[in-house]
């Protein structure tokens, strides 16, 4: 049996004022493509993953080891696109302080994710010159070539026109990792019947 990487134990969290909205989750992901399905709760998950929100109880093991997010960044990418910091950026610029959290970052997969998502004519324009699903293509491209251990992408199909959604599911299914890394993607509508899913989460 295939050691899972990464494993979820009583997690318990609640924005101020709000009823809980995690009270004891557990679960545990195998390497590969995971689909997020819960209801309610996705992007909260995810950014307790990548450490931009801490719980107040939960334990994290990532590949046999206890895990911090917010200690060991390397290990978790998350970019979110909307995020106004990227404003001043070209998609290149973005990709060098993607670099510094992930040196591992493989340069010729970015390239090639950037013809895949007819980005290359945007390479030269900064990211507030971009409509929103070319913004959410160079997020995509970024944390694909990342090499991170656990890779989230958040509602990743927002805002992609049929073709991009094509060349996502074929740029998902290259680069779907193996043993010992995640990609987790949170509402992954339109890709549910076009990809090789190692798990389906639910809550």
């Amino acid at each position: 049996m295939t050691a899972p990487v990464l494993q979820v134990q009583d997690l318990h969290f609640a924005y101020p004022g709000q009823p809980p909205l995690f009270k004891g989750l557990s679960f545990t992901l195998p390497g590969g493509l995971v689909r997020l399905d819960a209801e309610r709760g996705k992007t909260t998950l995810l950014k307790l993953l990548a450490g931009t929100l801490r719980a107040p109880r939960g334990r994290f093991v990532l590949n046999g080891q206890p895990w911090d997010p917010a200690l060991q960044p390397r290990d978790v990418c998350h970019l979110d696109p909307r995020d106004p910091a990227w404003d001043p950026l070209t998609p290149d610029q973005l990709l060098d302080r993607v670099r510094t959290r992930h040196p591992q970052l493989d340069g010729a997969a970015w390239h090639a994710l950037l013809t895949d998502f007819d980005l290359q004519q945007h390479r030269h324009k900064t990211l507030h010159m971009l409509s929103t699903g070319s913004r959410r293509k160079v997020a995509l491209a970024a944390s694909l070539a990342a090499g991170a251990t656990l890779t989230l992408l958040d509602e990743p199909t927002a805002g992609l026109d049929r073709p991009a959604l094509d060349r996502l599911v074929q740029a998902l299914a290259d680069s779907a990792p193996g043993p010992g890394r995640v990609t987790l993607l949170a509402a992954a509508w339109g890709l549910e019947q076009h990809l090789p899913w190692a798990a389906l989460l639910d809550f």
